[in-house]
């Protein structure tokens, strides 16, 4: 089986193309920092958090996604599958490739802890508005993605325990 799962985020804004022919296809290449884990000792001898650079590609509807929704900061969760090939460059060299082939793209967190976590393009976007002017916790969740859960709504009638 070939399955792939990788969290990182997008190092630069994605390069989409599309393909020549009667149906054309957006094709997003886009490379992500995945944090390397490591040993407990590592972090209190003070080593520095290293990442490894992932060439990634997105076709078809999965390109068209990270083409309207990713840029550069994006904390995403990526799923798919490795796939290797080769070409000849114009040396004549012989060049070997390995890409990750997204299978499917979500994110990895909310606008609001992308704002915080130094995600330039979450900070130029302005926080959703909540329907009410006072903060209260209510108003935290909603600007957090949450959905505030009504009053009379009993936690049966809920899809989850």
């Amino acid at each position: 089986m070939n399955k792939v799962i990788l969290v990182g985020r997008l190092t630069r804004d994605p390069n989409v193309t599309y393909s020549q022919g009667e149906r054309q296809t957006a094709i997003a290449r886009f490379t992500l920092a995945v944090d390397r884990r490591r040993s407990r000792n590592a972090e209190q001898n003070g080593q520095e958090q290293t990442a490894d650079f992932i060439s990634c590609v997105a076709f078809d509807r999965q390109g068209e996604f990270a083409e309207k929704y990713l840029h550069q900061g994006t904390k995403v969760v990526l799923s798919g599958r490795i796939q290797t090939g080769s070409y000849t460059n114009r040396e004549g060299q012989r060049v070997y490739t390995t890409d990750v082939v997204a299978e499917d793209i979500e994110f990895a967190e909310s606008k609001n802890a992308a704002a915080g976590n130094g995600n330039t393009y979450a900070e130029s976007r302005p926080a959703p508005s909540t329907a009410s002017a006072s903060f209260d916790t209510g108003a935290a969740a909603a600007q957090e993605g949450f959905m505030n859960i009504p009053d009379g709504v009993d936690d049966e009638g809920l899809p989850f325990n």
